[in-house]
């Protein structure tokens, strides 16, 4: 398990910082005297952070705001120690329900959000031979759900490029955590952060259902979003930190689940899949 780094003031660049886990990470570290530089689209919802903190408005979307805005946070703080790559949301529908402006806007949020804000910090993290990546994945970079498509391909996708990201700069000092939480109680599951597509009747079955799911959840999710933003701070404060970092009890089951389901398979498919050429 990692262990917290001996106390020392750290700076943490937040992005997604107007709500939910970002909104909590910025509360934990503010309440243990370090740094934040806390960013979002929006910066009047940053208002109640801004006697405390720095609050600067970050498109992620766009790279050259993204290195506009690290190299103020550098500048003003005199260097970052821990980037949170949190800014995303989720769109729900099936496949067939959903338009390629869809795609495109979730992939550009979830997935090149994450790889501008990384881009920008990378040339700082690397002259200094030390700073943390924390990226914000979920459950669904792991497992796929019906209605989820568009979301698990963002998360699939920042889970991959974040793995092959801290085999590249683990030499450098520079560690990498992939957060993976389950359900927590934030405002993640209102239309705000996961528009729905217009159903289809053809998916009530498959999709309908996980709508369902999700509408009696809201609320009711058995995650507290102030002991994932404290798991969180700890493993960004860490000497030692993980890959990755499941968070609740559902995360852990279903992650446990699936990786026994893919053992199975491996076994199943052993004969049809040895496709080498034969040994001489």
């Amino acid at each position: 398990m990692p262990v917290p780094a001996p106390n020392e003031t750290r700076v943490w660049f937040v992005t997604g910082a107007s709500s939910g886990f970002g909104r909590a990470i910025c509360e934990e570290v503010l309440s243990r005297g370090d740094q934040l530089v806390a960013t979002s689209r929006d910066p009047a919802s940053l208002a109640e952070l801004a006697d405390r903190a720095i609050a600067v408005r970050l498109d992620v979307t766009d790279p050259d705001d993204a290195r506009t805005v690290m190299q103020r946070a550098e500048q003003d703080t005199g260097g970052v120690d821990v980037v949170v790559n949190n800014a995303g949301y989720g769109h729900v529908g099936a496949i067939e329900e959903l338009t390629d402006d869809e795609l495109r806007r979730q992939l550009d949020v979830n997935l090149y959000g994450v790889l501008n804000v990384t881009r920008a910090a990378l040339p700082y993290f690397r002259s200094r031979r030390s700073g943390r990546f924390l990226q914000m994945s979920s459950l669904n970079g792991i497992e796929a759900l019906p209605g989820g498509a568009y979301y698990t391909a963002s998360k699939f996708a920042v889970e991959g490029f974040s793995e092959a990201l801290a085999a590249e700069v683990a030499h450098l000092g520079i560690g990498v955590t992939i957060v993976e939480p389950g359900p927590h109680r934030t405002s993640f599951a209102q239309a705000g952060s996961m528009p729905s597509a217009e159903p289809m009747p053809e998916y009530a079955e498959s999709v309908g259902e996980v709508r369902q799911l999700l509408a009696q959840l809201d609320g009711h999710q058995p995650g507290d979003p102030a002991r994932a933003a404290k798991a969180i701070v700890d493993v960004g404060s860490s000497d030692d930190p993980p890959l990755r970092l499941p968070l609740g009890a559902m995360a852990h089951d279903h992650i446990r689940a699936k990786l026994h389901r893919q053992l199975d398979d491996l076994e199943a498919v052993a004969p049809l899949g040895a496709t080498d050429y034969p040994s001489t």
